[in-house]
């Protein structure tokens, strides 16, 4: 006789109050539930996966998909993007085929989601379920606990391993009904009703779009990079030059953890102030653009502008490969925001256009 299914699941777990839910609804019925926290330079909080597994009685682990997700934005998303550099549809189609591994792995009897019909108008209309479903390849395991009812059964429920007269109903953009079932699990914590995706935020699509654009073959730790500090790019010259100025000592900390070693980073001599780093894409930058990034970075620090304006003196830049532990070399600059070439920021008007402009 066949093996009875095994009463095990697992979860599409982002920390927000419907994933919270759905893997509950499926707990509460005796089923082992493993929530899976997806990871990438975009969303993800590792840290709070401890903490998530204490409030909520849950096992969590961490799955890191970075590479695989940045391997998808650069060939462009097959379903495209959303209002921003969200490529919803495809996310969630990467994260359950991600999902399906697992789960076979496990041994578990079904995938657990916690979208809602109707609750986003790009990923969770009832079309787009249908189509992340089937791109997937997990029409026959992916259960939504939330909007069950209104879905067909997957094998799960119709082998008996999950009881759908147990399951919800509920669709649309309210949160009434959420509230009120984390009332009845007398949930500890309830979330705010965020995205959490830096995807979906223009302040941070006009960083990551230069990159998709200008990287050859960008990578996690392009994007890591793109989340921090001061973004500019003087994409005129050939390879574009990319320069990350810190805004603090964090990002300061961040860059240096960052650095590549063909790398340049910029910190001045003898004055506080910010580090620089120039990314390496694929040749050394020129004479020139060193100079010109050194005296751009110097501008960030007032006491190096101050000094340099007092005294009518340049002021000195330490220029390193890859370490500020590395052997470097001094120049002497002005400090200036406008030198050559120009150093700029992306503006998020011409972002979405281009973003339009690039999609399939």
């Amino acid at each position: 006789m066949p093996s009875a299914p095994k009463r095990r699941a697992v979860a599409l777990f982002s920390g927000g109050l419907d994933s919270i839910l759905a893997a509950k609804l499926v707990q509460e019925q005796g089923i082992e539930v493993v929530g899976l926290h997806f990871v990438s330079p975009f969303f993800g909080k590792p840290d709070e996966i401890r903490r998530w597994e204490s409030l909520h009685g849950l096992s969590i682990r961490a799955v890191d998909i970075s590479a695989l997700f940045v391997r998808m934005l650069a060939e462009r998303p097959e379903h495209g993007f959303g209002s921003v550099l969200n490529p919803c549809v495809d996310c969630k189609i990467l994260m359950l085929r991600q999902a399906r591994t697992i789960m076979e792995e496990m041994g578990a009897a079904c995938i657990i989601s916690g979208e809602v019909l109707g609750q986003r108008p790009m990923s969770q209309r009832r079309d787009a379920l249908n189509i992340i479903r089937r791109d997937a390849g997990v029409r026959d395991v992916l259960l939504r606990p939330l909007s069950a009812l209104h879905l067909d059964p997957i094998s799960a429920e119709l082998n008996g391993v999950i009881d759908r007269s147990r399951l919800l109903g509920i669709s649309g953009r309210g949160r009434k009904d959420q509230l009120a079932l984390a009332k009845r699990f007398a949930l500890r914590e309830i979330p705010a009703p965020a995205g959490g995706c830096r995807l979906t935020e223009q302040e941070n699509a006009r960083s990551y779009w230069p990159v998709l654009i200008h990287a050859p073959a960008p990578s996690a730790d392009d994007f890591r990079l793109a989340n921090t500090g001061r973004q500019f790019w003087h994409d005129d010259s050939s390879p574009p030059l990319w320069l990350i100025v810190g805004r603090n000592q964090s990002d300061n900390d961040a860059l240096m953890a960052l650095a590549r070693p063909d790398d340049l980073l910029f910190k001045s001599r003898d004055f506080p102030g910010p580090i620089a780093l120039g990314r390496f894409l694929g040749q050394p930058w020129p004479a020139g653009a060193v100079q010109s990034a050194a005296a751009f970075a110097a501008s960030y620090s007032p006491k190096a502008v101050r000094h340099a304006a007092d005294t009518n003196t340049p002021v000195a830049v330490r220029v390193h490969a890859g370490s500020l532990d590395a052997p470097g070399h001094t120049l002497s600059v002005t400090p200036s925001r406008i030198p050559t070439p120009s150093w700029r920021e992306f503006s998020w008007v011409e972002a979405r256009e281009a973003i339009r402009l690039g999609q399939r």
